[in-house]
């Protein structure tokens, strides 16, 4: 019997990495997984990757017409959320002098609006009990250069989670934050711009880390997992930290 037998789930960035390998675990535990991404040839193939019946909606959580329209297809399903896992956004390197309005606004709409709209649009399909999920970083509790659009960003989302637990226990809806450290995704190595500064990227991350190597998508998913069930039923505003030992380094 899977820790997530019978319940629906929706996971938003859900094309690769940890969105993707967070879908695969939660329908191999028993969930009936909906996925979005922005690009219709990748949400294809993480649908098919995931399988047991996985719905992908193709749309952009920054644009109010495509949320409305996933969470219209949530609605007919008639099953409500049990699970959401707000995984969608990113961010790229920018040194103070170089932010630009545009960056500021791409940064912050993807990571702090999208969130903020997904989990709105959401709450009238959750059910008593659901689990909210957030994905912050641990780039908050570090400072980074040229990263500070990102961690000022994620720092939203983990203020968001103290909130909005607070907001949602009377309906027994819990929140809480999965900090992923440095992990091996297609996002954190398109951050390099050819794949020698990757290699250097990864090795320069790992140096830093007690485990000495990044995580696998598949680890954070084991935590989303945690998260999403019935395991964590008594954790509410909290964040859950995965980063192989690098904060205490």
């Amino acid at each position: 019997m899977g820790q997530l037998d019978g319940k629906t789930a929706l996971v938003t960035g859900a094309t690769s990495g940890i969105g993707l390998a967070a879908a695969q675990r939660f329908a191999a535990e028993g969930a009936h997984v909906f996925v979005t991404g922005r690009r219709k040839d990748a949400l294809d193939d993480a649908v098919a990757a995931i399988g047991a019946g996985a719905v992908g909606v193709q749309g952009d959580i920054g644009d109010p017409a495509d949320l409305e329209r996933l969470f219209d297809e949530i609605r007919a399903a008639g099953r409500g959320l049990d699970v959401l896992l707000a995984n969608a956004g990113g961010g790229e390197f920018a040194a103070l002098g170089e932010i630009t309005p545009a960056h500021y606004a791409d940064t912050f709409d993807r990571n702090v609006r999208g969130t903020l709209f997904t989990v709105q649009g959401a709450l009238p399909l959750l059910n008593a009990g659901a689990s909210i999920v957030l994905t912050g970083s641990t780039a908050t509790r570090h400072g980074t250069p040229s990263f500070s659009m990102y961690a000022a960003s994620k720092a939203a989302i983990h203020q968001f989670t103290r909130s909005w637990a607070i907001e949602l226990a009377g309906r027994g809806i819990r929140v809480n934050t999965l900090v992923p450290g440095s992990t091996e995704t297609p996002g954190l190595l398109g951050l390099a711009p050819d794949d020698a500064a990757a290699a250097a990227m990864v090795e320069g991350m790992a140096a830093g880390i007690p485990l000495a190597r990044l995580a696998r998508p598949a680890e954070i998913a084991a935590g989303a997992l945690f998260l999403a069930s019935d395991q964590s039923s008594f954790m509410t505003g909290q964040e859950l930290v995965l980063d192989g030992g690098e904060d205490q380094a």
